[in-house]
């Protein structure tokens, strides 16, 4: 399946920026966004990391699509009739993890999540927790399993960083590489380092 839309869910990992990234990668790449669900951790997180309220963080997210929070169960994005061709869980927590894992639809992120995989569309998680213990390698286990693609939020070296911005744009490049969606914003192995973005 071609993605030509997606939702993205925001939970309470360290990582806010690179949510925000592949959100303004997405329009530039021409991916309709149909939702963006921010669970309250992510909140915390987005206040903590980048100092923004979450009235800021909500205005920053409307730009690229309708926000929800994680207990709007009644959305759309929680029917298996309104789903689009893939979802991104960035940045993935380990709670949101064992609840899509495990099969536990009580957050939106999760309904939404499980939805997609019952219907056989890409959902791609990207964790960013270390170090990890038995019963997150096993939930990612399980969801690579059901068919989820696992993209960890991991530093990389060969693409030569000259920042941290570079290291976010090799995440959300990555997580486009998944989706199979061509965007330009890292090189890859071979081609050297950072790309001016």
């Amino acid at each position: 399946m071609v993605v030509r839309s997606i939702s993205v869910a925001i939970t309470g990992s360290s990582g806010v920026r690179v949510a925000l990234r592949f959100l303004e990668v997405s329009r530039s790449a021409g991916l309709e966004v149909r939702g963006i669900i921010v669970s309250d951790g992510a909140f915390n997180v987005a206040r903590h990391e980048e100092g923004l309220s979450g009235e800021e963080l909500l205005e920053a997210l409307s730009r690229y699509s309708k926000v929800y929070t994680d207990n709007q169960l009644e959305a759309p994005l929680a029917s298996s009739s309104n789903q689009p061709d893939g979802m991104v869980v960035v940045p993935a927590s380990t709670k949101t993890i064992g609840l899509i894992a495990n099969g536990i639809s009580s957050t939106l992120t999760s309904r939404a999540a499980l939805a997609i995989l019952r219907l056989g569309r890409r959902l791609v998680i990207a964790p960013r927790e270390t170090p990890l213990g038995v019963s997150e390698l096993s939930n990612m286990l399980r969801l690579a399993r059901m068919g989820a693609l696992i993209v960890p939020m991991t530093l990389t070296f060969y693409i030569k960083p000259r920042s941290v911005d570079d290291l976010v744009n090799f995440i959300v490049g990555r997580i486009f590489d998944v989706l199979g969606v061509e965007v330009r914003v890292y090189r890859r192995w071979g081609e050297g380092g950072y790309v001016e973005s």
